[in-house]
């Protein structure tokens, strides 16, 4: 018994081409190909780890693919990356436009590590000009790619952005309270933006539900500043920088 269900003519429709016919029950033909996907997976672990191993200390900076050069957010952005390289640290993205190029960007201007995650997409998203010759890789997974922002962070900083940043957000806040990372701060930083999120999670989720503790909000910051930001990631670490994990 075949246990995929074929598509419905809705769905072609509204992709605007037939669709291929269900997998065969035999799993033979996937078993062989995941067996080699096994050693591209392994592969990108490799280069993310070899790449990183001398990046130091660095801030993953997360946001909007959408913003636009010279609107608040993207001079925001900016701001962030110039200020963490001045101080030290690298600057992780994830490789894209918008948010993400205008941290590499400032990060670039003062000097400083400029790294970039890039994902292989559908629509084809091309690493931004602002990352460091060396410092680019393009991921095929998405969870190899999250590997790599969490281990290597000492705080992620979330400036208004979608889907994708929610789930970065989601899978570090997860991670820290689930005890498989050390904790580090996550940082949201626009209170216009972030506030109606944040005031979920504290009087729903906390609150009124009890699903999260007091203890799961402990290292979740909601901020307007990139001085802010710095300031609660000094804060966070009196005895110095390590791994995540």
């Amino acid at each position: 018994m075949d246990i995929y269900r074929p598509a419905s003519g809705k769905e072609e429709e509204r992709l605007g081409k037939p669709l291929p016919p269900p997998p065969s029950a035999s799993r033979e033909n996937d078993f062989m190909a995941d067996g080699w996907r096994v050693f591209k997976i392994m592969a990108e672990f490799v280069s993310g780890f070899e790449m990183m191993s001398d990046a130091g200390p660095a801030v993953t900076v997360f946001g909007s693919t959408r913003v636009k050069p010279g609107t608040p957010e993207y001079l925001l952005a900016e701001n962030v990356g110039k200020l963490l390289a001045t101080e030290g640290f690298s600057v992780i993205t994830g490789g894209g436009p918008g948010v993400m190029e205008a941290a590499n960007k400032g990060a670039q201007s003062a000097g400083g590590p400029s790294i970039g995650f890039n994902i292989k997409l559908p629509n084809q998203q091309e690493p931004n000009k602002y990352i460091d010759h060396n410092k680019l890789i393009s991921f095929q997974y998405f969870f190899v790619r999250k590997v790599m922002f969490l281990k290597y962070a000492q705080a992620f900083i979330a400036l208004p952005g979608g889907f994708g940043t929610l789930d970065e957000v989601s899978e570090a806040i997860t991670i820290i309270q689930t005890g498989k990372s050390e904790r580090f701060p996550v940082i949201l930083i626009g209170k216009s933006y972030w506030e109606g999120f944040y005031r979920w999670i504290h009087e729903t989720m906390h609150q009124e539900k009890g699903y999260i503790s007091t203890d799961d909000l402990s290292f979740i910051y909601l901020e307007d500043t990139p001085e802010a930001a710095l300031a609660i990631i000094k804060g966070f670490y009196p005895h110095g920088y390590s791994l995540n994990f």
